[in-house]
């Protein structure tokens, strides 16, 4: 079983994470970040895929899923998002958020977006939906995509080398140490999702009581 695993990870692991990444960015709950991270780490301790072909597929499916997500969205509308989000994790918790996110900061959402999982996956879909002009979008979606794979993939590489490089417990203890720095930020941005949930409610709320 390990033995078929490392071959399939070996011949089609780039394709495979890039392709992942690309339905995770369309708007699939898909773990495309902890795939991303554990092919760099592959790449650099076992040999056999060359990182830079590797974080360049993924940026290729980061941006290329985000803009069919952006033009589902669109499509769909917020009506129909509100009405079938629910079904892959898109809560109307969550569009509010993304509504008021957007209305605040526009760009920088889908570009920061890239970094906290649930935008991460519905960025896209709410930029379509709110009508974001597609070229602001497919600008800040690149940015954000390219320095996302770059970013995250470069740092497990980086880990993976020192565990490669320094073969003994210094070589595994600094490799786990980074690791878990990478691990601890990514679930640190995650966990301010709920404070930023609470936030654009009460929001709406006050733009609901000026409106009435």
């Amino acid at each position: 079983m390990i033995e078929w695993l490392d071959a399939f990870v070996h011949t089609h692991g780039t394709w495979f994470v890039a392709v992942v990444i690309f339905f995770e960015s369309m708007g699939l709950p898909l773990p495309g970040e902890s795939l991303l991270i554990g092919l760099a780490i592959y790449a650099s301790t076992q040999g056999g895929i060359d990182i830079y072909t590797a974080l360049g597929w993924a940026v290729i499916g980061a941006v290329m899923g985000d803009n069919v997500g952006y033009l589902i969205g669109k499509k769909l509308g917020r009506r129909a998002l509100t009405r079938w989000g629910g079904k892959i994790g898109l809560t109307e918790k969550r569009i509010i958020l993304g509504e008021y996110l957007f209305d605040r900061h526009g760009g920088k959402v889908v570009f920061f977006g890239r970094f906290i999982a649930f935008m991460r996956t519905f960025a896209a879909l709410l930029a379509g939906a709110v009508h974001m002009p597609w070229p602001r979008f497919l600008l800040w979606n690149g940015l954000g995509g390219f320095c996302w794979v770059v970013g995250y993939g470069g740092a497990a590489y980086l880990v993976g080398d020192h565990i490669k490089v320094f073969l003994g417990p210094i070589g595994i203890t600094i490799g786990v140490i980074a690791l878990g720095l990478i691990i601890w930020f990514v679930v640190w941005v995650n966990r301010h999702e709920d404070e930023m949930v609470r936030t654009a409610e009460a929001a709406m709320k006050e733009r609901q009581t000026a409106q009435g």
